[in-house]
């Protein structure tokens, strides 16, 4: 598993890597661009290869693309598809030339609309979207399940998958915070399995392709979207080490996307301590696999 943080890109692109290797992170997550405009940013030819160059002479192996928030994809208003279009394109090329490994997407909301003709639409934008780039892998994220939010169950995930034509490009991030707060229970490895074995089930093989790893501040189907500190929410420490030690899930990145003691997001002992957890988590299953003595 590459586990990381998301870092910010500003004063360049390599920026961001500098960031992820001060964190000792194996994976880093990025905006491409403001989150709280709709403007694009666009780097010329030598950011993206000054970007792949530091890559390259560090630790950091995957790349993740964080599409802004202002998008969605499900919208009744025109308008507001046709930038979510315009801007998750965008996100989508970019991460062919910078070589990300997937572009994460809120899938949209039906805010208090018809969810099923809400999904509909996202389909047909994000259909739309991956016609319009290629190379770079789209990867939808889980949600909390507050609101109309779309992709609170894996079957939602699913049928947005299903309404986008199943394109081999469509994958799914798994939020480890938006799991416990729409109501999957994962904060022991056996509820943890048997949540993944629902998701494997629902989406089909090979369709889990990323990871964020966050705390919650809020129980157990709470439908609440607020991210603790790693161990310092409902799932602690060991429903932490449960989510990253899962088996299907150790050829993933994992990013972490927690606010830090002084809001300015998840810091290098963080990194370190879910890379522990991870590994505990790891010993504790080992053990619970061996015959009992005879």
């Amino acid at each position: 598993m590459l586990i990381g943080a998301h870092v910010s890109p500003a004063g360049g692109l390599p920026k961001a890597i500098e960031r992820g290797v001060e964190k000792g992170c194996r994976a880093i997550q990025i905006f491409n661009q403001s989150p709280r405009m709709w403007r694009p940013t666009t780097y010329g030819e030598g950011d993206v290869e000054a970007f792949r160059s530091a890559m390259q002479d560090s630790d950091v192996d995957a790349v993740l693309i964080h599409a802004v928030y202002l998008l969605n994809c499900a919208s009744e208003d025109a308008e507001i598809r046709k930038k979510s279009l315009t801007s998750l394109t965008h996100s989508l090329r970019t991460g062919a030339r910078i070589g990300a490994c997937g572009v994460v997407l809120h899938p949209g909301s039906a805010k208090t609309g018809h969810v099923g003709r809400a999904i509909t639409r996202a389909g047909k934008t994000i259909a739309k979207a991956l016609s319009d780039s290629e190379g770079c892998d789209l990867h939808l994220e889980n949600t909390a399940g507050a609101g109309g939010t779309l992709g609170r169950t894996f079957e939602e995930l699913a049928q947005l998958i299903e309404a986008a034509g199943g394109d081999e490009r469509l994958g799914v991030c798994l939020d480890s915070c938006h799991l416990l707060a729409s109501g999957y229970d994962i904060r022991t490895p056996a509820k943890m399995d048997e949540v993944l074995c629902q998701a494997i089930a629902a989406l089909g093989q090979g369709r889990i392709r990323s990871l964020h790893l966050n705390d919650s501040q809020t129980p157990l189907g709470s439908n609440r979207d607020k991210h603790a500190n790693i161990g310092e929410g409902e799932l602690g420490e060991r429903g932490c080490g449960a989510f990253l030690s899962a088996p299907p899930l150790q050829d993933l990145p994992c990013v972490l996307e927690t606010p830090g003691h002084d809001r300015s997001g998840p810091t290098r002992e963080e990194v370190q301590l879910a890379v522990k957890l991870r590994e505990r988590g790891l010993r504790a299953r080992s053990r619970s696999r061996r015959p009992a003595a005879q």
